[in-house]
């Protein structure tokens, strides 16, 4: 089950912000990169949860939010990424979400 978030990204304060990729492998093995909006801890859910957007996405472009949780490894280079399974989790993930775009704007 997938949701999708659009998300208005505004890239006019690049100077403050480093942004970090992650490439991710589909199910046909094609690699993509994104960009990492932001990482976050649930101790409710004990995970680690991502949500990252396309890279290259032009300034005032609307864009589709990911979200996953994940699991590091190799010192934080690597991890597995795995799918948000159920709605309490999706709620959550929509909340913090909400309350990064407030602090933002």
């Amino acid at each position: 089950m997938t949701k999708d978030h659009n998300h208005e990204h505004d890239h006019n304060n690049e100077e403050e912000h480093e942004h970090d990729y992650i490439t991710i492998i589909d199910e046909e093995g094609n690699e993509e990169l994104y960009e990492i909006l932001f990482t976050f801890d649930s101790e409710d859910f004990d995970k680690s949860y991502v949500l990252v957007f396309p890279s290259g996405t032009s300034e005032g472009e609307e864009v589709e939010l990911s979200a996953f949780s994940y699991t590091e490894s190799d010192g934080g280079l690597e991890g597995t990424l795995s799918a948000i399974e159920t709605d309490e989790e999706w709620e959550m993930i929509e909340e913090v979400l909400n309350t990064f775009i407030s602090e933002e704007e």
